[in-house]
């Protein structure tokens, strides 16, 4: 199994998943023009991409993926909710390509299943996805550490994971009251802190790489993310658990390396 975040953050979003010669994307919220671009700097070839996955109508997950599915070709799954809300914002989808979707499908040889998250939009989900040997999980958007994200994300090989802000920096920063509310709300995003203190429940022996996304620009820097998260899994045991971890930071506009599960 192998993974790359093509962009990540308020400005747009969308991860690659696959194995072999077969992938799949997890949100397009950057033009498909952007999403070729940055396949082909990680060496994906675009008619490997067999559909895209919406984990929720926001634009920063949705923007590219209409023209995208129609240039390529692919289909977009989304559950009937979600579908309710982007159907006029993605344009012309034919039936082929318009695919609802409960909670469990199966994608470019992966078992991909969705489980909630705490978000301000209609529905919102993260993802377990399962490969021949590998797990990666995902979730980008939730105000709180839910239980079912406790249930669905512990003990996966890989994770790519929101790491949005640091707290402090947030509520002495520029954002009016009521958007430092929504953010650091039950419905907004994750703080490198709690993000950490999911990191401690969930990581494994198994576990190889986790990847922080979805970062803020005004109210976090991938270094207050990086040694948050590092400095409070070296006071857990999760150093002893997981030997061989590594922790990186999805970048902003271009695409991290691809990683190779292995």
């Amino acid at each position: 199994m192998y993974f790359a975040t093509l962009a990540s953050g308020s400005s747009g979003n969308a991860i690659c998943v696959g194995e072999g010669n077969r992938s799949l994307l997890v949100d397009c919220g950057i033009t498909a023009k952007r999403v070729l671009t940055n396949l082909k700097m990680i060496d994906i070839a675009a008619p490997q991409l067999e559909g895209i996955i919406i984990t929720h109508e926001h634009s920063d997950h949705v923007k590219g993926a209409g023209i995208l599915a129609r240039k390529l070709k692919i289909p977009i799954y989304a559950t009937a909710g979600i579908w309710q809300e982007i159907e006029t914002v993605l344009g012309d989808i034919n039936s082929e390509q318009k695919r609802i979707i409960d909670r469990d499908i199966y994608l470019s040889g992966m078992d991909v299943k969705l489980f909630p998250t705490s978000h301000d939009s209609r529905e919102s989900y993260g993802l377990k996805i399962t490969g021949k040997t590998h797990t990666l999980g995902i979730a980008t958007d939730s105000g709180i550490v839910t239980e079912e994200m406790h249930r669905n994300l512990r003990g996966c090989d890989a994770y790519v994971v929101e790491a949005n802000h640091d707290l402090e920096t947030l509520w002495h920063g520029r954002y009016p009251y009521y958007l430092k509310k929504r953010v650091s709300g039950d419905a907004g995003h994750l703080s490198n802190v709690q993000l950490a203190e999911a990191l401690t429940e969930w990581l494994g022996e198994n576990t190889q790489k986790v990847v922080l996304a979805h970062l803020s620009e005004e109210n976090n820097t991938p270094q207050m993310a990086l040694s948050t998260v590092v400095e409070m899994l070296r006071n857990s045991q999760v150093k002893k658990k997981c030997a061989n971890l590594k922790i990186r930071v999805a970048p902003r506009h271009y695409p991290h390396e691809l990683i190779t599960l292995g």
